[in-house]
């Protein structure tokens, strides 16, 4: 049940055209402030080290540009592009990767998506949410499982969740 949730979701949003909302010439929208990405960030990296884990966290804003980047000092190499990418990932496609990893597997009608450059559906990256809307993401890489790595990035999400309510 919860994969046909998660693909008719992803089908909704890869497959209608956004509505008009009004005629403006302009849109308005929030994002996070540096301080607020900042803060995220260095929770889900105290997250992950208090489990034991040296891990590398990126943090982007809604259009997927990198806010705040950490890398602990034991994480590996390939964590600055893995987490920007599971971070990139949630935000573009609206979800967490965990799930989007289970309807994007070969042989799924969303497989194709794997072969895009920057999309990487692992477990690790979390959408950020401020009033029912998106403004950011977050994306850990270099604990030993997606699950670890999601389980970090949901502690970053928690730890603004009330700064962005209010």
């Amino acid at each position: 049940m919860k994969r046909q949730l998660i693909g008719l979701c992803l089908a909704t949003t890869l497959a209608v055209p956004a509505a008009a909302q009004d005629d403006s010439a302009t849109v308005e929208f929030s994002v996070m402030t540096p301080d607020t990405a900042l803060k995220a960030a260095q929770a889900t990296l105290a997250a992950c080290r208090d489990a034991g884990y040296q891990i590398g966290v990126s943090v982007v804003d809604r259009f997927g540009l990198t806010q705040v980047f950490l890398r602990d000092r034991f994480a590996g190499l390939h964590v600055e592009e893995t987490a920007y990418r599971k971070a990139w990932t949630a935000i573009s496609f609206r979800g967490a990767t965990l799930e989007l990893d289970e309807v994007m597997r070969p042989g799924t009608p969303f497989a194709g998506i794997r072969d895009l450059s920057v999309a990487l559906p692992l477990g690790g990256g979390v959408p950020v949410e401020a009033a029912g809307s998106i403004v950011g993401a977050i994306g850990v890489s270099g604990a030993p499982t997606p699950e670890a790595d999601d389980m970090c990035a949901r502690a970053g999400v928690d730890a603004v969740a009330f700064d962005l309510e209010f």
